[in-house]
């Protein structure tokens, strides 16, 4: 009974999140051509100046450009191309870095996004959930007043500024860090000791301006529910028998990490979208800073390649927090077998 009460729920769900990335899709793949602008424009100036002018040879280049990206097309049937090649992995030829294909450009970059937001994200979450039980804990004292009071400045700063204050501060006027680039020009890519710190040196300020900015938000969430979980009818039973404070507090953030875990999950699976802003800012090579040159370009393929990764990874985060919450509760899997 239990084994189908899960597969049941895990089917819900699936079917669920299958119709909701399909949507998704749909919407990524209508948004880019309502913007106004021809996207083979750029391309097809810069193929008429290696073609010196040449009407014909113009002419066979915009044809052929035109029935590889299906501009001209009924948008149906853009759509359902675009689908029947995205079940094949093939997410397209990119428009900005013709004639390179959509997944040899989007594959490179992702590490660096990977390296840059999955540490960033959980060393946000653990301290700033730390911080919060702390406040928690030591709530209506000057440790909890600290905390809150900081932690609400530092979530309403915005990370770009954030990180554009360090660019200023640690770069321009002391000299202490590069501004931007993931490393130095003319660094070839290694794993050896020197080029290790150098990347260091170029991943300290976006890495900062990430978590800061990141850590004020888990630290209020985590604190809040700490302090409904203490406020609880539980907690006040535990603390009426004489159960110790500290004993009562580890039940209280047991109970209050769920949410943040989920939390977490949803945070995980968006890294692959990267830190578009401060990609932007450093100059970071990762699949934000990639998507934001393919929305300056009008390159629909590009576009289209980054959010799909992107939605996919988010759905499929969530797919294993449903399961992993089935798991640990199984109050959700009998509510869906009824």
């Amino acid at each position: 009974m239990k084994s189908k009460n899960m597969l049941r729920f895990l089917l819900r769900r699936f079917l669920f999140l299958l119709v909701t990335y399909i949507v998704a899709t749909t919407i990524v793949f209508i948004l880019p051509r309502a913007i106004p602008g021809n996207p083979l424009a750029q391309l097809l100036a810069n193929l008429s100046q290696v073609a010196q002018a040449n009407p014909e040879a113009i002419r066979a280049a915009e044809k052929t450009l035109m029935e590889q990206f299906g501009v001209g097309k009924p948008v149906v049937v853009q759509y359902f191309e675009f689908v029947g090649r995205a079940l094949r992995g093939d997410l397209g030829t990119s428009i900005t870095y013709y004639p390179r294909k959509v997944l040899d450009l989007i594959i490179p970059v992702i590490p660096w996004t990977l390296i840059l937001l999955l540490p960033a994200t959980l060393v946000a979450w653990w301290f700033g959930n730390m911080l919060g039980a702390i406040a928690a804990y030591k709530r209506n004292t000057w440790i909890d007043k600290w905390v809150l009071t900081s932690s609400m400045i530092i979530s309403q700063i915005p990370y770009y500024w954030l990180g554009m204050l360090f660019i200023f501060l640690f770069g321009v006027k002391l000299g202490w860090l590069p501004v931007q680039g993931a490393y130095s020009q003319g660094t070839i890519p290694s794993f050896s000791l020197s080029f290790f710190l150098d990347a260091l040196k170029h991943y300290i300020m976006p890495f900062a301006s990430i978590v800061i900015s990141a850590m004020g938000g888990w630290a209020i969430g985590m604190r809040v529910m700490v302090v409904n979980e203490l406020g609880s009818d539980y907690a006040l039973f535990s603390e009426y028998l004489g159960m110790s404070e500290k004993r009562i507090f580890k039940y209280a953030f047991k109970n209050s990490i769920l949410p943040q875990i989920t939390g977490l999950a949803l945070s995980l699976g968006g890294v692959l979208g990267g830190a578009l802003i401060t990609e932007i800012v450093f100059n970071y090579p990762g699949t934000g800073y990639l998507l934001f040159k393919a929305l300056t370009t009008l390159d629909f393929p590009m576009i289209q390649g980054v959010f799909i990764i992107l939605i996919a990874s988010i759905y499929l985060a969530n797919f294993i927090m449903d399961f992993m919450y089935a798991l640990i509760d199984p109050r959700i899997r009998l509510g869906q077998g009824e």
